[in-house]
């Protein structure tokens, strides 16, 4: 059932985006001078890298989801035995790289806005910003439920079925996450 759940919330959220991707196409259609000025601006190369960290981390959560779902909480070797790693270290890994994406997506806007890109500026300002804004907040979220799953799994004695269940909850919202910035990276980044 809370698989179920999750799934219609996050159909919900996709809404959410899709409205945000109207509001980015309709006001890029209306000034296209506007957007040719400020794209200019981006920093697709590191963009781009900062793209393939929260895709990857992807891949890392779903390695501790298939752990979680042959009950290996932790690491049976040694920590650079990858493919001995537990749900633990994969959510780690995962959480950290999620960091540094939103650490990354704060060092672009600290740049945008020392060359004038601001919310208050111009119509792509608030777009960009309301798009890739709610984006990081989603990402933060994300960030905060790997560390209420690994937490669980520290204060439990036993891994249980519904550890489990919540760690592969998590990984759909995180692969959400992934999707949506995807979309949002290919559309602010690479149509321009």
């Amino acid at each position: 059932m809370v698989a179920v759940g999750t799934i219609i919330w996050l159909s919900s959220e996709l809404m959410f985006f899709a409205a945000l991707f109207a509001a980015y196409f309709t006001i890029r259609s209306v000034s296209p001078e506007l957007w040719a000025q400020n794209t200019e601006m981006l920093n697709v190369p590191f963009a781009l890298a900062n793209t393939t960290i929260l895709v990857l981390s992807s891949l890392t959560c779903q390695l501790g989801v298939f752990a979680a779902e042959r009950g290996q909480v932790g690491r049976s070797g040694s920590l650079l035995q990858f493919r001995k790693w537990g749900l633990r270290e994969w959510f780690i890994l995962t959480y950290l790289m999620g960091a540094v994406f939103v650490a990354g997506q704060a060092v672009e806007y600290v740049e945008l806005v020392a060359e004038g890109v601001t919310m208050s500026a111009s119509a792509y300002g608030s777009v960009f910003y309301l798009s890739t804004g709610f984006h990081g907040i989603h990402v933060a979220g994300g960030l905060l439920a790997f560390l209420l799953v690994l937490g669980r799994t520290y204060l439990a004695r036993k891994f249980t079925h519904e550890q489990a269940v919540s760690a592969i909850v998590v990984s759909y919202y995180w692969h959400f996450v992934d999707v949506v910035w995807i979309g949002l990276f290919a559309t602010i980044y690479l149509i321009q």
